[in-house]
């Protein structure tokens, strides 16, 4: 036992002397190479070290497990739950029957927020019209999604698990209710990587009338480290608070103090090896990149006056249509994963001029955001998603002119490579209360989306707490009905 212990501490030694000497003795330490790149691209320091490519960079670009159909997402997350019935599934069968009480074994063992059993059902509030080559069936309020109903791929059979807006966002943007799990676009940026090195790979909007319910739980990595984090950009003003230096501050002051900050942080990194060590360091550096890279990516006055008027953009303002046009921005730089929020959707009352107003706000420039990409040859390597956390009842809510939530059935859509363009998948029953045709599982849509990212979602893991993790956790099958 005793020829153990000595065996054992003196391969330790052996091991800490080696990596003393690989990495503070031959200078290739993380932060050494964070700085070093950095004091060189800004002009503060003669050459770069030759060794800095051989460290390991966690946002380096990585091969996905077979081919890819895209690279890129961005997310149109409207939070709060859009109906399904005043936009993209049309119910005859439930304007008939407006005001009438439900067939009493309808609610019979079904749980929602705020629906009683006295609850009538309440017909769609505006008209519906068929556009496209498929005819399929758009609502009144989506002039401008009517107008590129061919490059969609809309599903009307959604299904998830949670009835209130935090689990059921979570469970959307990380494929669980709870919170501390990955989000969707750190398990993507996780996966494959970053293409920019002067932006964040994974970025993220907000506009609406409030920030989405689960918060930052929304863009949050949850146990993958922290440089796979969503990074809060605003449409006006600094991209990033505190981005611009204060008063008194130069950028040579600023590389001086960096590379102090840096030089401690690295001495630390070699003593524990503490991987959010390295992704401090790699925050301080990014941000000082990003003084220079962010406000010239987010200057919407370099765009002609027609795409600010395909849009409906306004340089300065902070509006969804601006977020759409920063968004393809982005995309066309390098950002991996682009996730707006429009927090505005909730209509448990005033349904008809809650649902007017929210799509005077979106409904063009989630069409431009289409239009454009495939304009600019973008759309074929880009998946852009619509859609919510879940959908609306077919009973009234809220006295006469609201819905409550509903997690059995909603609608949502995509456009980009890999998809079949100009189709409906799947369908509700004839008064939309639970899918009837080919359902969709947030958990399918999620190995739906990896895969065309070129993943096996069973196969994009990440090991915590002695288990193998993943978005889909252990459900999912990928949607073949709407691959091309």
């Amino acid at each position: 036992m005793n020829q153990n212990i000595f065996t054992n501490r003196l391969e330790q030694r052996t091991r800490l002397a080696r990596r003393d000497w690989l990495l503070a003795q031959c200078g290739i330490g993380l932060g050494h190479i964070a700085l070093t790149t950095l004091l060189a691209e800004a002009g503060y320091a003669a050459e770069v070290d030759d060794r800095a490519s051989q460290a390991v960079d966690p946002l380096a670009v990585k091969p996905p497990h077979f081919p890819a159909k895209i690279k890129n997402v961005i997310l149109l997350f409207m939070g709060g739950g859009p109906s399904q019935f005043e936009m993209f599934d049309y119910k005859p069968h439930l304007a008939k029957l407006d005001g009438t009480l439900p067939p009493a074994d309808l609610l019979d063992g079904y749980r929602a927020a705020f629906i009683n059993p006295h609850s009538k059902l309440l017909g769609p509030k505006f008209g519906f019209a068929k556009h496209g080559q498929a005819g399929t069936e758009v609502s009144e309020l989506l002039p401008y999604t009517a107008g590129v109903i061919d490059d969609i791929c809309l599903i009307r059979s959604m299904k998830t698990d949670a009835f209130n807006h935090a689990p059921a966002q979570l469970m959307m943007s990380t494929g669980s209710q709870q919170f501390g799990r990955p989000s969707m676009g750190s398990w993507l940026t996780y996966g494959l990587g970053s293409e920019t090195k002067d932006l964040p790979a994974y970025v993220v909007f907000n506009s609406g009338q409030k920030g989405p319910s689960a918060g930052a739980g929304n863009w949050n990595s949850g146990f993958l480290p922290t440089t796979y984090s969503g990074v809060e950009f605003r449409s006006s003003g600094d991209p990033v608070l505190y981005l611009s230096n204060p008063p008194g501050m130069n950028n040579q002051t600023q590389a001086s103090t960096l590379a102090a900050v840096n030089e401690l942080n690295r001495k630390r990194l070699d003593v524990v090896g503490d991987p959010e060590i390295a992704t401090r360091v790699n925050s301080y550096e990014m941000a000082f990149r990003m003084q220079a890279s962010a406000p010239e990516a987010m200057n919407l006055d370099d765009e002609s006056a027609e795409m600010l008027s395909l849009y409906g953009a306004k340089p300065g303002e902070k509006s969804f249509a601006n977020n759409c046009l920063l968004a393809r921005r982005l995309v066309q730089r390098g950002v991996r994963f682009v996730q707006l929020f429009h927090e505005s959707w909730d209509q448990h009352g005033g349904l008809k001029s809650g649902l007017t107003k929210n799509c005077q706000d979106t409904d063009q420039a989630c069409a431009a955001l289409v239009k454009d990409l495939k304009q600019q040859g973008m759309l074929e390597e880009t998946l852009v998603i619509w859609g919510g956390e879940f959908g609306r009842t077919p009973m009234v809510q809220g006295g006469n002119d609201g819905r409550d939530h509903h997690p059995n059935s909603f609608s949502m859509w995509m456009a980009g490579g890999g998809l079949k363009p100009g189709m409906v998948y799947g369908s509700t029953d004839d008064l939309g209360f639970d899918v009837a045709e080919n359902p969709v599982h947030v958990h399918d849509l999620h190995a739906t989306i990896l895969h065309l990212l070129g993943f096996n979602h069973k196969r994009l893991t990440y090991r915590f707490q002695g288990r193998d993790f993943r978005l889909t956790d252990v459900h999912g099958e990928v949607v073949q009905g709407i691959l091309a």
